[in-house]
């Protein structure tokens, strides 16, 4: 058995696909295919339901893949022990992140521990929070940034930012300053997914300040912020941003504060408690950690 095979497989699990998985470890699509069919021949059982266009694991895969994920740690922890201490981490780094951390903090922090640890590459996954924790908890990636916190035994947060909610409109609508709930909801809306923080965070507010969330005129919905703010850019409504977010835009659309609506909003770094970290994301965590 070939830890590239183990690697190969593990990584179809993660992404559910054979070109994502060669995009994660910059292999080819026919190179993933080939180990993972070596894999399944020596052990002598199918690991994967290539039926469906989305790959999923078959009984005797889910059995395994806890088994690979432990093998593939612990073989970069025995390589990180024997180093004697030098400076030698790399490997890929696959991160989950929900989108405002993706466009604000975690570029940052990327570029200055590649700047320390030049071995390591990133594979990034941006979603909405809930599915970053729901891949965290099925093992796709290792370390998740999220914008809400999550009651969870599984999961050990940290809080690393903070930020709060504005107001984007088109310059086109001549709004000044800040804006009340009441005058909000005049305009339509472009809407963030369902999972987001963001969105959940401000329909509470509205919600608890008397406004059904059918109040709302949803001009339309959208999954990806660059496409949120060029929306609001050309016009097609106002949106819910991190504050961090709206300040990179520039002067292209207005930034306004709510004013029955001024909380912060903590981020938070997430990792499963239950498996130990590959050397890469430990060091990357504790790099973190020194930061805050």
């Amino acid at each position: 058995m070939d830890f590239k095979q183990i690697e190969a497989f593990v990584n179809v699990v993660r992404y559910k696909s054979f070109s994502k998985a060669a995009d994660a470890t910059f292999f080819t699509q026919p190179t993933i295919s080939t180990h993972i069919r070596n894999l399944e021949k020596e052990l002598g059982v199918k690991l994967l339901d290539r039926k469906s266009r989305i790959v999923e694991m078959t009984p005797q895969g889910t059995k395994f893949y806890k088994y690979a994920v432990e093998m593939i740690n612990a073989r970069a922890q025995a390589f990180d022990a024997l180093d004697e201490g030098n400076d030698n981490i790399k490997g890929i780094l696959e991160i989950q992140t929900s989108s405002i951390p993706g466009v604000t903090f975690l570029p940052g922090l990327l570029a200055d521990f590649r700047r320390e640890h030049s071995g390591i590459q990133y594979y990034v996954s941006s979603s909405d929070t809930q599915t970053v924790v729901d891949n965290i908890i099925e093992r796709r990636g290792e370390i998740g940034f999220i914008g809400e916190e999550v009651l969870s035994n599984a999961i050990e947060l940290t809080k690393v930012a903070t930020d709060k909610a504005v107001l984007i409109a088109p310059e086109s609508y001549n709004i000044e300053g800040s804006i009340t709930m009441a005058e909000a909801v005049k305009y339509p809306f472009i809407w963030r997914e369902t999972g987001s923080a963001t969105r959940k965070a401000f329909e509470s507010a509205a919600v608890s300040l008397g406004y059904d969330k059918d109040t709302f005129d949803v001009a339309a919905l959208f999954n990806d912020m660059d496409s949120i703010i060029r929306a609001v850019e050309e016009g097609l409504g106002v949106a819910i941003v991190s504050e961090k977010v709206a300040l990179s835009v520039g002067g292209k659309v207005r930034i306004l504060e709510i004013e029955e609506y001024s909380e912060e909003r903590s981020f938070y770094m997430i990792n499963l408690r239950s498996i130990s970290l590959s050397p890469s994301a430990e060091a990357f965590s504790d790099f973190v950690k020194s930061r805050l």
